[in-house]
């Protein structure tokens, strides 16, 4: 369900990419907002299982429209250290909207008795307007190799998401602190833990992320790919602990999981400021729909279904259905996402190489607005052609 979801999500990306370089993006902002939130809020009175799969599908669609369209509009509307910080306030919001999901949607279930409530809180909003921008096909080596390390991210969090509240209530279950339970609803609260977790160390994470970014990068041009490296070199060696240290404490586990979130969270806001100014602002909208459907399709799309696979696979070659190997096979598994991290941080290194040579070559001179014979320039009129 969830990589039908993603599947849907990043083949269409390119498209509201395509579009958001060509027409107005208010409008095609506001039509995708709009859609997802009613998609979302017709899924919870589906009956039927198929119907519900396409419906996510919907949604994914509807998630790439605003995805896509709306750092492009952040960017175009402040500058310098304004738009870091900009783009970190609308980044926060990933971990903030996950964590929120795992605590409402678990919450509001267990109140209600049925899960489509879990869907009806779900609002959208307006969103802001920006004259439409022409395209050019250029990119570069740190464009790419920032595309690979998002998609790192992404392939780590999307494994993260689907598997850390199982893997810790298995780690429970080995430890003795719960039963086994075989009948839903199960009385745990790792889902609701994990998403505090998710929201406390991802606003943390972007902010100091973004501001370090801002300081650093007035000593170091090179400041925001090094940064985003230091990010996922760091959450490797936390994730490992993390897994390791399960089976024995789960304190442990818990606030080496937070540790982990937070390294992760330091480069969102950091890649996208890195994607908006090592392309020219023409293409940008296409360029960020490109790397929003590299990163899902190589990364979230898929890392939950393969940890399962390898979990499954683990579990299947060691003949054994004890609580203890159903731990032990995830355990393992979890070990992929150590070496994609890893990768991912040789990625932005491989960006800081290259990142001073496209930045200045993605920097055109500003085009100035005609101006009629007897028309002096108008900074209203001019204002007016930059929102409309």
């Amino acid at each position: 369900l969830y990589s039908f979801f993603i599947l849907c999500f990043l083949f269409s990306a390119p498209v509201f990419g395509y579009l958001g370089d060509r027409y107005n993006q208010k409008i095609i902002l506001s039509i995708g907002i709009s859609f997802w939130s009613t998609v979302t809020f017709c899924s919870s009175f589906i009956p039927m299982p198929w119907l519900f799969f396409i419906s996510r599908g919907l949604v994914g669609v509807g998630t790439s429209s605003f995805s896509t369209i709306a750092p492009t509009i952040i960017a175009d509307l402040f500058e310098k250290d304004y738009r870091t910080w900009m783009l970190s306030v609308f980044y926060i919001f990933i971990p903030v909207g996950s964590g929120l999901g795992y605590i409402l949607s678990s919450g509001v279930a267990r109140a209600s008795g049925f899960w489509g409530w879990g869907f009806r809180v779900s609002l959208g909003w307006p969103a802001l307007s920006l004259r439409e921008s022409p395209w050019f096909k250029t990119v570069g080596w740190s464009f790419i190799g920032s595309s690979l390390g998002v998609t790192s991210m992404g392939f780590i969090t999307g494994a993260l998401g689907f598997w850390i509240p199982v893997f810790l209530y298995r780690a429970e279950v080995v430890l003795g602190i719960i039963q086994p339970c075989s009948k839903q609803p199960c009385k745990n609260h790792n889902s609701e833990i994990f998403g505090g977790i998710t929201i406390a160390t991802g606003i943390l994470g972007v902010v100091i992320g973004a501001e370090a970014a801002r300081r650093y990068k007035k000593v170091n041009t090179k400041a925001d790919p090094l940064i985003c490296a230091v990010g996922l070199f760091s959450s490797s060696p936390c994730m490992y602990l993390a897994i390791m240290l399960a089976e024995k404490s789960i304190v442990a586990a818990y606030i080496l999981i937070a540790l982990a979130v937070f390294f992760l969270s330091l480069n969102w806001a950091i890649v996208a400021d890195i994607l908006l100014y090592v392309v020219k602002p023409a293409c940008q909208s296409t360029a960020l729909s490109l790397q929003i459907f590299m990163s899902h399709l190589l990364g979230d799309a898929g890392s939950p279904y393969l940890i399962g696979i390898i979990a499954n696979t683990i579990k299947v070659h060691q003949r054994d259905n004890s609580t203890l190997w159903d731990f032990q096979s995830l355990k393992y598994s979890f070990v992929v996402c150590i070496f994609v991290g890893v990768l991912g941080g040789g990625c932005f290194l491989m960006t800081a190489v290259h990142i001073e040579e496209d930045s200045k070559k993605a920097a055109a001179p500003a085009t100035p607005l005609p101006v009629t014979p007897g028309q002096s320039f108008s900074f209203h009129s001019w204002n007016k052609n930059m929102i409309h």
